[in-house]
């Protein structure tokens, strides 16, 4: 079983899939069945027309990858794979970086798959909340004093607001969820430790209205007024917990693109990054939680 991550700059946000390994063939297979806009052509391993980028969320695990000729005759044409790396996928069943879709098979693994796509569409840009574009102070970011402060402040609140929800939750005895939310408070400590670590010297707190607030008195990370259930399932606290790092990803970016200083904007984009990647994660889990909620469902319906 593996989850399946599908970025490109076609589609307004990355996708991710549950598929089982062997049942689902190809990742071309795959990408059609969920309507991902994998471009393709022969389906047959001979135009190129579908080739992706596969990064393996394990990079030393070994699949005994299978390199059919037309396929690497193919990625040779392209200039897309090396000697070195065909080499090391027949001897050591190390994957190359880059696949055919339709020859590349799913397996027991997780991966991220990337493709240009259709390049005569416009790139899709993500919708950015006005939660994220509007704040107390005004939308620009143009120093990095001020930056770092705000960075601090969203991980701070996101941490404090995941510790809350964590005590509601073990309050009433929901001991898994309690967890989750704990878990995710611990990441938002470390992402707090990273800010803090690349502010160096900077007074954090100095840059910081004292009236600091976000529109409806939410910062980008907290959580909406629903997550309060105390009857909630894991589901619904990954729910909850991705609409936080959304929100995250959309004000990070939303400083990259309004910024006048260049080096506010090269620092929101490595949180924009980081940030995409959580959200990644989140969905991914997301979806497995959703298939095995399904799954057993249909078991104890059989």
């Amino acid at each position: 079983m593996a989850n399946i991550t599908f970025s490109s700059p076609v589609m307004a946000r990355d996708v991710t899939v549950y598929a089982v390994a062997g049942d689902r063939g190809t990742i071309l297979a795959v990408a059609k069945s969920h309507k991902i806009p994998i471009p393709f052509d022969c389906q047959d391993g001979e135009c190129g027309s579908c080739l992706v980028q596969v990064e393996h969320f394990n990079p030393q695990a070994k699949y005994a990858v299978a390199l059919t000729e037309k396929e690497k005759e193919v990625l040779k044409q392209l200039g897309k794979i090396t000697k070195d790396e065909i080499q090391n996928a027949e001897v050591n069943d190390m994957p190359p970086r880059y696949r055919l879709a339709c020859q590349c098979f799913v397996r027991n693994e997780d991966i991220l798959v990337s493709f240009e796509g259709d390049k005569t569409l416009p790139p899709q840009r993500m919708h950015v909340t006005s939660a994220a574009k509007t704040f107390k102070g005004g939308t620009e970011i143009n120093t990095l004093d001020e930056f770092f402060g705000y960075a601090a402040k969203v991980e701070e609140d996101a941490a404090l607001n995941y510790d809350q929800l964590a005590a509601a939750m073990d309050g009433v005895g929901n001991i898994e969820v309690a967890k989750l939310f704990k878990q995710l408070a611990d990441f938002s400590r470390l992402h707090l430790a990273e800010v803090k670590s690349r502010a160096g010297s900077i007074d954090l707190a100095k840059n910081v209205p004292p009236d600091y607030v976000w529109p409806n008195h939410a910062t980008p990370e907290s959580t909406a007024a629903w997550a309060a259930d105390l009857s909630m399932s894991r589901l619904g606290g990954l729910k909850v917990a991705l609409q936080g790092e959304r929100r995250g990803y959309e004000f990070y970016r939303a400083v990259e693109a309004t910024t006048k200083n260049p080096e506010v904007a090269a620092a929101a984009k490595q949180f924009v990054a980081e940030e995409a990647d959580h959200v990644k994660i989140l969905e991914a889990w997301i979806t497995q939680e959703e298939w095995a909620i399904k799954n057993s469902k249909v078991s104890e319906n059989a």
